[in-house]
Protein backbone atom coordinates (compact mmCIF):
# COMPACT_ATOMS: atom_id res chain seq x y z
CA UNK A 1 0.00 0.00 0.00
CA UNK A 2 1.67 3.34 -0.92
CA UNK A 3 1.07 6.27 0.91
CA UNK A 4 1.57 10.07 0.47
CA UNK A 5 2.04 13.03 2.41
CA UNK A 6 2.37 16.60 1.30
CA UNK A 7 3.99 19.43 3.07
CA UNK A 8 5.17 22.95 2.17
CA UNK A 9 2.05 24.78 2.40
CA UNK A 10 1.73 28.38 3.31
CA UNK A 11 0.62 31.91 2.35
CA UNK A 12 2.85 33.50 0.10
CA UNK A 13 1.97 37.11 -1.46
CA UNK A 14 1.29 36.70 -5.45
CA UNK A 15 4.18 36.74 -7.18
CA UNK A 16 6.01 34.24 -4.94
CA UNK A 17 7.36 30.99 -4.98
CA UNK A 18 6.35 27.99 -3.00
CA UNK A 19 7.87 24.62 -3.48
CA UNK A 20 5.21 21.43 -2.51
CA UNK A 21 6.90 18.36 -1.51
CA UNK A 22 5.07 14.58 -0.99
CA UNK A 23 7.02 11.91 0.57
CA UNK A 24 5.86 8.68 -0.95
CA UNK A 25 6.30 5.35 0.72
CA UNK A 26 5.87 1.75 -1.27
CA UNK A 27 6.04 1.88 -5.37
CA UNK A 28 4.59 4.44 -7.73
CA UNK A 29 4.32 4.99 -11.02
CA UNK A 30 2.86 8.26 -12.09
CA UNK A 31 2.21 11.07 -9.49
CA UNK A 32 0.50 13.87 -10.07
CA UNK A 33 -1.02 16.85 -8.18
CA UNK A 34 -4.76 18.21 -8.29
CA UNK A 35 -6.20 21.08 -6.70
CA UNK A 36 -9.40 22.41 -4.89
CA UNK A 37 -10.39 25.69 -5.38
CA UNK A 38 -13.45 27.13 -3.48
CA UNK A 39 -15.99 27.83 -5.83
CA UNK A 40 -13.88 25.37 -8.42
CA UNK A 41 -14.41 21.69 -9.05
CA UNK A 42 -11.06 19.58 -8.20
CA UNK A 43 -8.54 20.37 -10.85
CA UNK A 44 -5.99 18.61 -12.30
CA UNK A 45 -2.70 20.68 -11.92
CA UNK A 46 0.08 18.31 -12.85
CA UNK A 47 1.36 15.57 -13.80
CA UNK A 48 4.80 13.42 -13.93
CA UNK A 49 6.06 9.71 -15.16
CA UNK A 50 7.91 6.88 -13.11
CA UNK A 51 11.55 7.84 -14.49
CA UNK A 52 10.29 11.26 -15.14
CA UNK A 53 10.12 10.97 -19.25
CA UNK A 54 6.53 12.81 -19.58
CA UNK A 55 5.13 15.64 -17.49
CA UNK A 56 1.85 17.06 -18.19
CA UNK A 57 0.30 20.03 -16.96
CA UNK A 58 -3.14 21.86 -16.52
CA UNK A 59 -4.13 24.97 -18.92
CA UNK A 60 -4.20 27.22 -15.81
CA UNK A 61 -0.17 26.35 -14.58
CA UNK A 62 1.56 26.13 -17.98
CA UNK A 63 4.30 28.04 -17.53
CA UNK A 64 4.14 28.65 -13.90
CA UNK A 65 4.65 25.69 -12.22
CA UNK A 66 7.04 22.51 -12.36
CA UNK A 67 6.70 19.73 -11.43
CA UNK A 68 9.82 17.01 -10.70
CA UNK A 69 10.81 13.79 -8.09
CA UNK A 70 13.26 12.43 -6.95
CA UNK A 71 13.53 8.66 -7.22
CA UNK A 72 16.50 8.30 -4.69
CA UNK A 73 14.33 9.85 -2.01
CA UNK A 74 10.91 9.03 -3.39
CA UNK A 75 9.25 12.39 -3.61
CA UNK A 76 7.76 14.40 -5.89
CA UNK A 77 7.36 18.25 -5.88
CA UNK A 78 6.17 21.05 -7.02
CA UNK A 79 7.19 24.53 -7.77
CA UNK A 80 4.94 27.26 -8.44
CA UNK A 81 6.61 30.30 -9.59
CA UNK A 82 5.07 32.77 -9.53
CA UNK A 83 2.02 31.80 -7.46
CA UNK A 84 -1.24 33.70 -7.61
CA UNK A 85 -4.15 34.62 -6.00
CA UNK A 86 -6.07 32.15 -7.92
CA UNK A 87 -3.62 29.25 -7.05
CA UNK A 88 -5.72 29.24 -3.64
CA UNK A 89 -6.83 25.81 -2.33
CA UNK A 90 -5.67 22.82 -0.86
CA UNK A 91 -3.24 20.71 -3.06
CA UNK A 92 -3.74 16.96 -3.18
CA UNK A 93 -1.01 14.60 -4.19
CA UNK A 94 -2.04 11.43 -6.02
CA UNK A 95 -0.39 8.70 -7.48
CA UNK A 96 -1.06 5.58 -9.51
CA UNK A 97 -0.10 2.07 -9.15
CA UNK A 98 0.87 1.73 -13.12
CA UNK A 99 2.31 3.68 -16.03
CA UNK A 100 -0.56 6.16 -17.58
CA UNK A 101 -0.33 9.75 -18.74
CA UNK A 102 -1.56 12.90 -16.79
CA UNK A 103 -5.84 13.11 -16.87
CA UNK A 104 -5.80 9.53 -18.42
CA UNK A 105 -4.51 8.14 -15.58
CA UNK A 106 -6.40 5.99 -12.56
CA UNK A 107 -5.09 7.36 -9.17
CA UNK A 108 -5.35 4.73 -6.96
CA UNK A 109 -3.48 6.70 -3.98
CA UNK A 110 -4.08 10.34 -2.22
CA UNK A 111 -2.61 12.47 0.37
CA UNK A 112 -4.35 14.19 2.93
CA UNK A 113 -3.80 17.85 1.37
CA UNK A 114 -1.52 20.93 2.07
CA UNK A 115 -2.98 24.21 1.91
CA UNK A 116 -2.13 27.20 -0.33
CA UNK A 117 -3.05 30.35 0.09
CA UNK A 118 -1.70 33.59 -2.27
CA UNK A 119 -2.58 36.83 -0.84
CA UNK A 120 -2.73 39.80 -3.58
Amino acid sequence: QVRLVESGGGQVQSGDSLRLSCAASGHTYTMAWFRQTPGKDREFVAAITRIALNTDYGDSVQGRFTISRNGAKNICYLEMSPARPEDTGVYYCAASARHCRGTECLYDYWGQGTQVTVSS
